[in-house]
């Protein structure tokens, strides 16, 4: 047998190249998604949409329940003697003629509030029907099948409980037809027989056997002991379970990962499932389970009746006008997992799930693409898997606050850390020039425009090739170079940031222009057109505007990390940083790659006057981390400077902190000759002011003239520094005007 190979899935692989465990394709080290193919309505020609580079430990990392990495709530198994109905039956309003010609006319109907029959005769056609279940307890289908009872009613047929003789008595289900005069219902009896006998999947239940029983065809399935997510949904909105066991949010986007990676295994086979809803699926002791797979088809059919539950289903107008597709099947998806978080603790945000509000509105807007417009909606169930990744994975690091890193599947790492300058020491201009340095500073809406991640390039633009290996040193030589080859979509995309970062928004927006031009009606629909025209807002200086964009985004991939940290800095621009902190928060809990958001965090707990937070969460900053410096002179910055807004001086221990770690910094000469002036000024203010408890020592001293003396000596060695004389002569007379007054 064949490993999976999937970082910490123990699963083997089965006859058809799926893993037992995670229910997926092999694992490799990476790979790139392939076009997902739009099925086109009549007289439209096929489109795609633009695919993403997804490393498939990022995407399916979690994915199996098996091994508990996604979380399901607890559910006591019923006694299965206590699944089977004691009066199995179908309603009246539903019982009608399944004769070709003759479908939908009314039969088994009461008169005169008599009692319905069950059986019968069609009024139109004459064709017998029969509506009563036609397996009892006791009888023996081939010989080896002893029937234990009904145990539930589907659209089409009747589900009996039995034990399999060969098997030991093992729990088997027989599923067969309501009305075998149905011919309908008989066509789709045997497709969904032969199917399911090809199928092999862990989220799929298994197909064991047809046989024939008094001319009656039965399925043969594996049983899978449990809930339906319908009863499951109804126990958690009737508080029948115990705190334990209740339903949580995080539950559903779990569901819906699994259920997702059985229709991406159908779709890969060519099929559609077309008839999702909670009813359809069943969670057992270990996994949840794929059933009724009566409305069944080839996702190039486009002649059999549509079978569904229509609540679930897209709108008649999109199914007339592009038939059943992989996007209707992904709406049946959306629908289904509403459904299920309307019961959940998330949907009336009860105390528990306060702390994780923000990653229900992420899952809120997953529900939204999954149910929106055709041309809005994912395209595919892997696309909407990945983002139910990363949503889960805010979800649960908001519950328990602990850190669930994954690289962006489609953003590119940010190419600078967003700190406002924070993780330097101050600039000799700010004693040369008198440039002021606040702790509470934001970044400016330019450097924001450039600091952010980058999209990655679209894999099918024509030009994908050429821009993954072109290098210039500066943004103006390579403007020169895309010049030199044809226009594409992703050119477009890096011109308009090249442009900004020259600070040409004009002409980045020409680009981007350019860019929706090229893509045509599908521009309106791209989130990289979105995110582009956010960076130009920001070019602008208009945050109001960026926001907007950068929400659009947020809209269309709400499991990925960059638009939430957009929108945090625009939100600290636009309403200050306490209005940023959750996206901020949401970011960093999740992710300690997250820096730029661990900066936010800082300003808002300085803001709030707390140094000692804000040292906290830059401390929290990992030590392998390319910004581990960067936060650690933070530290030192935090811990011995004025508050913004209220120019409090930190206190004596406080002074002592940053000299400790000032002292453990490894900083070249002339940045860590800046850092101890900026110290030292501290220091020194913090003497005249009659501060006690300063620690004497190389860097400060606790008396007035050893103060003076020591930031003397600073603005000197700074004035060595300063090449223009002007500068020089500037730091010189810093230096005189603090120099201890002495007889000498």
């Amino acid at each position: 047998m064949t490993a999976c190979g999937r970082d910490g899935c123990p699963g083997v692989l089965g006859k058809t190249g799926f893993c037992k465990v995670c229910g997926l394709p092999p694992g490799e080290p990476e790979r790139t998604e392939k076009p997902t193919l739009v099925i086109p309505g009549p007289g439209e020609a096929p489109t795609r949409i633009a695919s993403t580079v997804v490393t498939r430990s990022q995407q399916m990392a979690g994915h199996a329940t098996a091994d508990d990495r996604v979380p399901l709530p607890i559910v006591e198994l019923p006694d299965v003697g206590g699944r089977l109905l004691t009066d199995p039956h179908v309603p009246e309003e539903e019982r009608f003629c399944g004769k070709h010609g003759c479908t939908g006319t009314p039969v088994g109907r009461s008169v005169g509030g008599g009692t319905a029959p069950a059986e019968g005769f069609c009024p139109v056609c004459g064709t017998s029907f029969s509506f009563s279940p036609q397996l009892k307890a006791g009888d023996i289908v081939d010989g080896r099948y002893q029937v234990l009872g009904c145990v539930a009613r589907g659209g089409l047929g009747f589900v009996y409980l039995a034990t399999d003789s060969g098997l030991g008595g093992l729990h088997v289900a027989l599923k067969g037809l309501i009305n075998t005069n149905n011919t309908a219902a008989v066509r789709i009896a045997e497709t969904e027989s032969q199917v399911l006998t090809a199928l092999e999947h862990p989220n799929i239940v298994r197909i064991l056997n047809v046989v024939e029983h008094d001319g009656a065809r039965y399925i043969v399935m594996e049983f899978v002991d449990g809930l339906s997510l319908r009863e499951i949904k109804n126990r958690g909105r009737a508080g029948l379970d115990s705190s334990e066991g209740r339903l949580l949010v995080e539950h559903v986007v779990a569901y819906g990962r699994e259920i997702l990676t059985a229709l991406g295994y159908l779709h890969g086979e060519g099929l559609l499932y077309c008839d999702m809803k909670p009813d359809n699926v069943i969670h057992g002791e270990k996994r949840i389970k794929l059933i009724d797979f009566g409305a069944i088809r080839k996702i190039t059919d486009d002649e059999s009746p549509a079978v569904g539950t229509e609540h679930y289903q897209v709108t008649p107008r999109e199914r007339a006008k592009r038939g059943l597709t992989v996007r209707s099947d992904i709406h049946t998806v959306g629908m289904t997992l509403r459904e299920l978080f309307q019961a959940s603790d998330g949907w009336s945000v009860t105390p528990d799930a306060r702390g994780v509000r923000f990653g229900i509105e992420s899952f809120i807007r997953v529900l939204d693409r999954a149910t929106a417009p055709f041309e809005q909606r994912f395209a595919s169930a892997d696309e909407m898997l990945v983002q139910l990744d990363g949503v889960l994975a805010e979800i649960l690091s908001l519950r328990d606050r602990q850190s669930r890193p994954a690289g962006s599947t489609l953003f590119t790492e940010g190419a600078v850390l967003l700190d406002a300058g924070l993780g330097q020491a101050p600039l000799l201009e700010h004693w040369t020039e008198g440039i002021p340095v606040s702790l509470g500073e934001r970044p400016k809406a330019a450097e924001i425009a450039v600091g952010l991640p980058v999209p990655r390039e679209d894999p099918d633009d024509a030009q994908v090739t050429f821009l993954r290996t072109v290098r210039a040193p500066d943004a103006a030589r390579l403007l020169k170079k895309l010049d030199k080859v044809p226009s594409s979509v992703e050119v477009e995309f890096r011109r308009c940031r090249a442009h900004l970062e020259r600070g040409a928004t004009v002409e980045a927006a020409l680009a981007v222009a350019e860019a929706e031009r090229l893509l045509g009606e599908r521009a309106v629909h791209d989130w990289r057109v979105a995110w582009h025209r956010g960076l130009l807002a920001l070019g602008e200086g208009d945050f109001e505007a960026a926001k907007r964009k950068f929400d659009v985004v947020y809209r269309d991939i709400p499991g990925e990390e960059p638009p939430k940290l957009a929108l945090g800095l625009c939100e600290e621009h636009l309403n200050g940083a306490a209005a940023a902190e959750r996206y901020y928060d949401a970011l960093w809990v999740r992710d300690r790659a997250q820096v730029s958001a661990a900066f936010g965090l800082a300003r808002v707990r300085l803001l709030r006057g707390d140094r000692a937070a804000a040292v906290a969460i830059l401390d929290q900053v990992p030590e392998f981390s390319r910004y581990d410096e960067a936060a650690r002179i933070a530290g030192v910055r935090v811990l011995s400077a004025p508050l913004p807004e209220t120019g409090d001086l930190p206190v004596s221990a406080e002074l002592d902190d940053a000299v400790v770690r000032l002292s453990a910094l490894d900083l070249d000469g002339d940045a860590q000759d800046r850092l101890v002036t900026a110290v030292r000024e501290t220091g020194l203010a913090a003497v005249l002011i009659g501060q006690d408890g300063i620690t004497d020592g190389e860097i400060l001293r606790a008396d007035e003239t050893g103060a003076r003396k020591l930031l003397d000596k600073s603005y000197r060695r700074l004035a060595h520094h300063a090449p223009p004389p002007e500068a020089h002569d500037v730091l010189i007379d810093l230096a005189n005007s603090v120099r201890p007054v002495t007889l000498v």
